[in-house]
């Protein structure tokens, strides 16, 4: 299939299947990589250039250093990383655990109003965080939880996208399995540890992968949730950076490259299992 519609855009720019073709794909596909990879080469250069100049596209530093990295640390930018990667560990387990609990009875089970609730789990997913933050900031005010990072992990814990994913998968797995085990004598805790969550292994990754994005891009909820600016994240310290007139921008973009590598390293990490589950709709049915 992938193949046809090659051949149909290489008709359509007038691209035979020869020489001229294979230099025109070439082309098209460094255009492509110079304007995805444009910014990260900018962050990467900028982030290691004494003085960097952000209106101009650099592949190497002009004068390497690394006091950006120092200024960023006088700056409490190590702290504020600290405080992301224990949010963003925490709110993934949380989140993760949740989600599987809760697709396992959306999809196994049966009971009253059941649609109703899968409704429920994807209108959170309408809401904006704009209409929800003074409620929410009003409920961590009473638990006593502010200006803690348990603030910030249990709201995160549930997040209706995961909740979907994983319904939706485990809903393709086959009864016969579970009615297999069962008449082995496996208890529906056992059957559900060792036969539904490892063959959710691809839709697992998709959940993790995309659930650690979305708890390490977070800034409203952080925002809300600290009381002074020790307990900011690296995404509310890079707003902080951005407004700092003593800072020049190689510092920012210190910054943005520390914010870079942790997604960079779990999306490589859960590749495997990411493409996978991204691709079992694909060939199902």
């Amino acid at each position: 299939m992938s193949t046809g519609v090659a051949q149909r855009c290489d008709t359509a720019l007038g691209w035979g299947s020869g020489r001229v073709g294979m230099v025109g794909r070439a082309a098209m596909c460094v255009a492509a990589l110079l304007v995805f990879c444009g910014p990260l080469i900018t962050v990467f250069s900028g982030a290691f250039d004494h003085s960097p100049d952000p209106t101009k596209l650099s592949l190497l530093p002009n004068n390497p250093s690394t006091i950006n990295f120092e200024v960023a640390g006088e700056r409490g930018i190590w702290g504020y990383l600290v405080n992301s990667l224990v949010i963003a560990g925490g709110g993934l387990l949380l989140q993760v655990s949740v989600s599987v609990f809760a697709a396992y009875a959306l999809a196994r089970k049966k009971f009253r109003a059941q649609a109703l609730v899968m409704v429920a789990v994807l209108t959170t997913m309408m809401l904006p965080e704009e209409v929800i933050a003074i409620p929410l900031s009003l409920t961590i005010g009473q638990l006593g939880l502010k200006g803690t990072l348990l603030g910030v992990i249990l709201p995160l814990g549930a997040w209706g996208f995961s909740i979907f994913v994983m319904t939706e998968f485990m809903k393709e797995i086959p009864v016969e399995l579970e009615e297999a085990a069962k008449v082995d004598g496996a208890s529906e805790l056992r059957i559900f540890a060792q036969i539904v969550v490892p063959l959710c292994r691809p839709a697992l990754g998709v959940v993790a992968v995309f659930g650690f994005t979305m708890i390490w891009d977070q800034y409203l909820l952080p925002l809300i949730v600290a009381t002074e600016p020790a307990d900011y994240t690296l995404t509310v310290a890079l707003a902080s950076l951005r407004s700092d007139d003593q800072v020049g921008p190689g510092v920012v973009l210190a910054g943005a490259l520390l914010a870079l590598v942790p997604s960079l390293l779990v999306y490589l990490s859960l590749q495997k299992s990411f493409l996978r589950g991204i691709t079992s709709g694909a060939v199902k049915g």
